[in-house]
């Protein structure tokens, strides 16, 4: 490496610490409108935001960023300082292709967009936030069409990048297109199964002030650092915050004590794989999560993979009876198992057990392709919604509360997200069959309440990585192959049917 080149490179790096620390403060600053910002505070807020955003945009897109960009590249780099620059590069070609007024109109109309999507939750009604929403639309159509030519790519895979580097629709369509009818068979098969079972109930009403100190002791178990993150409480579960200040959320309802334990354990891994980066890398694109697929990976995998096991059950059983002072046979860790293992398609896709999540998630990932692309119009969106719903479900969501309202990503910009959540329970599946075959005892181990091997087989083979291999290369070096549906429905069969699947 040459000093000038040198030079350079490490002149881009402290100048990308200075926008990570931006991102930060909009992280953080993101976070607190959602848990715990006041109710008439949103317009400062949403100035805040814009503006910060506005000031990310323009020390990324600085002449001076792509110069460095160009002369660093001439360097002899060593392999993680090659990586880190090409993800500078694109980084900066996704920022450099939009105005900083363009920046700007999109994170108002966001923030305008995800107030009024609380209150059009409030009155169920989707009309409140049409306008907003319509706005948000058009811009990231605008957003969509100018990256793809920046890009060379399809609207949809523009916006899709910024989620999942390198990622592709015709790949997703090729993987779904092989998933949703093996879940159409298998969902039948299912409920037939459990017909005869005799699943427990739980009428009595669990305090709130229980069920949230029944999740920290779960986070704490699971390895979650209470030093650098805290729990709150939210309309939307959701995970944020930063690396050295993870901020997690859930929501309570005393009816249904298992949804917000669900909903923390799921944030609660993507906060794991957050406090798992590379510190040595941090503030460096190649120190960041890879992802949203390998993110929902670590979130589903604690969920879905571990904490809904017979194991973990013998585990919590005892915590419960506890710390919500019941006592029962349905309190007993079998019939706690079994209530975890029931499949009933609901309208509510956080609430959605396993087998119908990625229906879900794929009636969502066909109606936002639609939307970017203009073949689908922000004012047909709920009978859309219902009409898909219905196609795949039988039945039609009988509001917008239950249709259209539920998720927030749409209102907030997110277009491009929703399918990383089952390519991420895919490679759930896979990366919990991978830890388990290096590491046998495992699950006897999480019924013990220890969970220190699997997190740390989690942090040497994607945690630690960060940015410094693709999702491709991650899965193929932790597991020996790329992403497939195999270890998912091999999962699913043996799960809720007691038997080994059939090749996929």
């Amino acid at each position: 490496m040459t000093n000038n080149s040198k030079k350079s490179y490490l002149e881009l790096t402290k100048k990308w610490h200075r926008f990570a620390v931006l991102s930060d403060a909009i992280a953080m600053l993101s976070w607190d409108r959602q848990a715990i910002m006041p109710s008439g505070s949103g317009a400062a807020r949403a100035e805040q935001i814009a503006i910060l955003s506005v000031l990310k945009h323009e020390e990324l897109t600085d002449p001076l960023t792509l110069e460095l960009v160009d002369k660093a590249d001439t360097a002899e780099l060593g392999d993680i300082e090659k990586k880190n620059l090409f993800e500078i590069r694109r980084i900066y070609r996704h920022a450099a292709a939009l105005s900083p007024k363009l920046v700007e109109e999109h994170s108002r109309a966001c923030a305008t967009c995800e107030g009024q999507w609380q209150l059009a939750r409030k009155e169920n009604n989707f009309q409140v936030v049409a306008g907003s929403l319509g706005e948000v639309v058009k811009l990231t159509r605008q957003i969509a069409a100018i990256k793809a030519e920046t890009f060379k790519s399809n609207s949809y895979d523009s916006l899709l990048d910024e989620y999942e580097p390198g990622g592709a629709s015709a790949q997703i369509d090729a993987i779904f297109a092989l998933l949703e009818p093996a879940l159409q068979k298998l969902l039948p098969e299912v409920i037939e199964y459990q017909a005869d079972i005799d699943f427990p109930t739980y009428p009595t009403p669990v305090p709130i002030q229980n069920q949230k100190s029944l999740g920290q002791i779960i986070m704490k178990a699971l390895g979650f650092d209470f030093l650098k993150g805290r729990l709150d409480t939210s309309v939307h579960p959701f995970s944020g915050g930063t690396p050295d200040d993870v901020r997690i959320t859930t929501r309570y309802n005393e009816n249904d004590w298992t949804s917000s334990l669900m909903g923390v354990i799921h944030e609660t891994g993507h906060a794991l794989y957050e406090q798992g980066l590379p510190s040595r890398w941090r503030g460096q694109p190649v120190g960041s999560a890879r992802g949203m697929v390998v993110h929902e990976s670590q979130s589903l995998l604690m969920e879905m993979q571990v904490c809904r096991s017979p194991e973990f059950f013998k585990f919590l059983a005892p915590i419960i009876e506890k710390e919500f002072m019941v006592q029962g046979d349905q309190w007993k860790a079998e019939e706690l198992s079994n209530n975890s293992r029931r499949v009933t398609p609901n309208f509510i896709r956080v609430d959605a057990d396993e087998i119908t999540y990625p229906l879900h998630i794929i009636l969502r990932y066909k109606l936002e392709k639609a939307l970017v692309c203009g073949d689908l119009s922000v004012a047909d969106l709920p009978d859309a919604w219902n009409e898909a719903f219905e196609s795949s479900f039988g039945t039609r969501p009988p509001d917008d509360l239950q249709g259209c309202l539920q998720d927030i990503h749409w209102y907030d910009g997110a277009f491009g997200y929703f399918p990383t959540y089952t390519l991420g329970a895919l490679a759930a599946a896979q990366l919990f069959s991978a830890a388990r075959k290096d590491h046998p005892d495992i699950l006897a181990q999480i019924s013990k309440g220890h969970f220190s091997t699997l997190l740390n087989w989690l942090r040497k083979n994607v945690h630690s990585i960060g940015s410094a291999l693709s999702t491709k290369e991650i899965l193929i070096k932790a597991t020996g192959s790329p992403l497939s549906i195999t270890a998912f429905l091999e999962h699913l069969n043996s799960r809720y049917l007691g038997k080994a699947s059939k090749n996929y």
